[in-house]
């Protein structure tokens, strides 16, 4: 008993309480709803692939093709593609990745957080500017022929 009323606080001042990060993702949603959609002013899509990044809005218009730096996707370059992109849609919050199969699980995170905040240093201090926190993710279509 005497032993019980001592390893109880004990392993309770020694538990470690791990804080898990849940991120909110939007997925498709198959079929056809009852009410027609909203139309949205930005359908910003960030497209990832083995050669590189394109990242297009509006129906599939392409502005920008990021190409692999040192045979890594160049996170620096998207980053400051999305924010021109948020500079001309403010309001707008949703974005959508859209991937190839051979892409790895770790460039869906580094991208995911690349276009949900950008951080940056303004006198010596960290500050985030939230870019798109509303994420969907989906297969990327097939890639142009090139000819």
């Amino acid at each position: 008993m005497n032993l019980m009323v001592v390893l109880v606080p004990f392993l309770l001042i020694t538990a470690v309480f791990s804080r898990v990060t849940v991120l909110e993702l939007n997925l498709p949603v198959s079929g056809e709803s009852e009410q027609p959609p909203q139309e949205q002013p930005l359908q910003l899509e960030i497209i990832v692939r083995e050669t590189g990044l394109h990242v297009a809005y509006h129906g599939g218009a392409r502005v920008a093709t990021v190409d692999k730096v040192d045979g890594a996707h160049d996170l620096a370059r998207l980053a400051e593609l999305l924010q021109q992109v948020k500079a001309a849609f403010p309001e707008e919050e949703s974005a959508t990745i859209l991937l190839e199969p051979e892409v790895p699980y770790d460039v869906l995170v580094q991208v995911m957080d690349v276009a949900r905040v950008r951080t940056r240093e303004v006198d010596g201090t960290l500050s985030a500017v939230e870019l798109f926190p509303q994420i969907a993710i989906g297969d990327a279509p097939a890639a142009p022929a090139e000819g």
